[in-house]
């Protein structure tokens, strides 16, 4: 799977930096802001959490500002258990301070959008699929193995704002995958990851 990531990644930076050399409508950047994220699902806070996302993007322009965006982004999405975690999947499994708990799950995701101009190629429409991978965190809940699943895919929806230089963003993401990994538990909910990123970068 690392591999395949990998694989996606050098053929779309391989890709922009050809049109680049042909077109001139190539831009590159980067960005970084707050991730509110929560993780939906029966044994965790409801609440939206505080954590922060980083990295890069590439953007093709084909004509007046329509045109294709890919990133490379690591995020961290906090969320908490309720106090009553181990109760709800039958203490199985489960560490003992599993209740009323905060994690920390980190990802690394790759959005592809499109970019639609909305009057004027400086405020865009984006929308499109996103992959992410499951870094570190997934064990923090489980005695033993894995309680949360390596990928999830998502979609993507959101705004962003090019003004000289300085870019500004806002989405919303939602998972699709089911990152539940607790198959001995007796409630088998499904968790699913949604969060809302404002970003600001600089455009190159």
């Amino acid at each position: 799977m690392k591999k395949l990531v990998f694989a996606i990644v050098l053929l779309v930076f391989s890709s922009v930096s050809i049109v680049k050399g042909q077109t001139g409508f190539f831009k590159w950047g980067f960005k970084v802001g707050a991730n509110l994220g929560k993780l939906d699902g029966t044994g965790y806070n409801n609440a939206f959490k505080l954590g922060y996302h980083l990295g890069g993007f590439a953007q093709v322009n084909f004509i007046k500002g329509f045109g294709v965006q890919g990133e490379l982004i690591f995020s961290q999405s906090t969320t908490r258990t309720v106090d009553n975690f181990r109760e709800v999947y039958n203490g199985e499994n489960l560490q003992s301070d599993a209740d009323g708990k905060k994690i920390n799950l980190n990802y690394l995701s790759i959005p592809i959008m499109v970019n639609i101009p909305l009057g004027t190629p400086r405020i865009k429409l984006q929308v499109g699929p996103q992959y992410s991978i499951l870094v570190s965190g997934r064990n923090v809940i489980k005695a033993s193995g894995d309680a949360f699943k390596t990928g999830d895919f998502g979609v993507v929806g959101g705004l962003w704002f090019q003004l000289p230089i300085i870019n500004i963003s806002a989405r919303y993401v939602v998972g699709l995958s089911d990152m539940n990994n607790f198959s001995e538990a007796a409630d088998q909910s499904k968790w699913r990851n949604q969060a809302i990123q404002l970003g600001v970068g600089i455009t190159l």
